[in-house]
């Protein structure tokens, strides 16, 4: 036993290295979590209440965004743009929904827009563009977040009969 007793002690001695963890600090931790989350994507989309009830992901996107586009044809052909601007026939729209449920329109003009006055549709869309739906936000990891996309949006022109 006494032969054994100085290994022993050497082995114990050498032995508590292996239990010794470097520990990664917080900041190493929260950097490296951040390199991993994909920014470009959001876990569940913005959504109104009637693409609640989908299951599927990209069926509940494609819900939400044929909705808004619905709603932004319906209050928009109310107006006149048509009318003033017959060469224009469609509207990109760039919707951004705050983590709020509150919701911001600017359009999106082409670079060549001399052909109409961006001002005057830019306000026209503002003054309707308003009283939507409540709209659900964007969630990233449990935490709601701003999202951004664009909606190109049909001007119908009003038949005249």
């Amino acid at each position: 036993m006494r032969q054994f007793f100085p290994i022993f002690i050497c082995i114990f001695f050498n032995s508590c290295q292996y239990f010794e963890k470097q520990v990664p600090s917080e900041k190493e931790l929260l950097q490296k979590e951040l390199k991993s989350i994909n920014w470009k994507e959001v876990d569940e989309y913005p959504s109104v209440p009637n693409c609640e009830k989908i299951a599927d992901k990209k069926l509940r996107q494609q819900c939400f965004f044929e909705v808004m586009s619905n709603l932004i044809q319906e209050k928009l052909n109310v107006d006149t743009l048509s009318i003033l601007y017959p060469e224009l026939d469609t509207i990109e729209v760039k919707v951004t929904v705050f983590p709020n449920s509150t919701m911001k329109f600017e359009p999106q003009f082409p670079k060549d827009s001399v052909a109409y006055d961006t001002i005057k549709i830019d306000s026209i869309l503002h003054a309707r563009l308003v009283n939507f739906p409540k709209i659900n936000p964007a969630i990233k990891r449990g935490v709601p977040v701003k999202t951004q996309f664009i909606l190109p949006v049909i001007l119908k022109a009003k038949d005249e009969k």
